[in-house]
């Protein structure tokens, strides 16, 4: 990832109280990152800051729309998206992560990096199958559509295989019925 200040939130002017602020996620957004998952989109973020003195509370609401490739017809389309996540920081003796949505920073640390989350939170909001609008009808009418068995190397018709002969402890249950 490219390395872009105008993502970063400079903590060090902050006071302890709520702070917003707003950013807006367009193609230079996603070109600094260097393999994107998306590569178009027009999004606007707001990101709420709840300071105290051992906590920050990053509260983001993404909104917009990103471009897709259809996985099915190849077709472009516009996918929305409504984004709800938050994100705790902690102070502590070391920069580290916690876990996905806890990071622990030195209370020296001047900024915070915000363009790799954003960026996180939006790839984790695309739907794994990426279907253009007018396929998702037919998907919201046959849910069972993509569940239909393609290939299969035995006849239907064929039953289990009994020609293989059974172990002797096996046969013996056999003989309960």
């Amino acid at each position: 990832m490219k390395k872009d200040s105008k993502y970063d939130l400079n903590l060090a002017k902050l006071a302890l109280k709520t702070h917003h602020f707003e950013f807006e996620l367009g193609p230079d957004f996603f070109a600094l990152f260097e393999e994107p998952l998306v590569e178009q989109g027009h999004l606007h973020a707001d990101v709420e800051l709840i300071k105290t003195e051992r906590l920050l509370t990053l509260n983001f609401h993404i909104t917009g729309d990103v471009h897709l490739t259809c996985d099915r017809s190849l077709d472009e389309f516009n996918q929305p998206l409504d984004i709800e996540e938050q994100l705790l920081v902690r102070f502590g003796d070391e920069n580290k992560e916690l876990d996905d949505n806890v990071l622990q920073i030195t209370p020296d640390t001047q900024s915070l990096p915000l363009a790799q989350h954003l960026y996180d939170y939006i790839g984790l909001a695309l739907p794994m199958k990426k279907l253009h609008p007018r396929f998702q009808n037919e998907e919201d009418e046959n849910p069972d559509a993509e569940t239909k068995l393609i290939f299969t190397t035995r006849d239907e018709n064929e039953g289990p295989d009994d020609d293989e002969p059974a172990d002797p402890r096996w046969a013996a249950l056999k003989n309960l019925n």
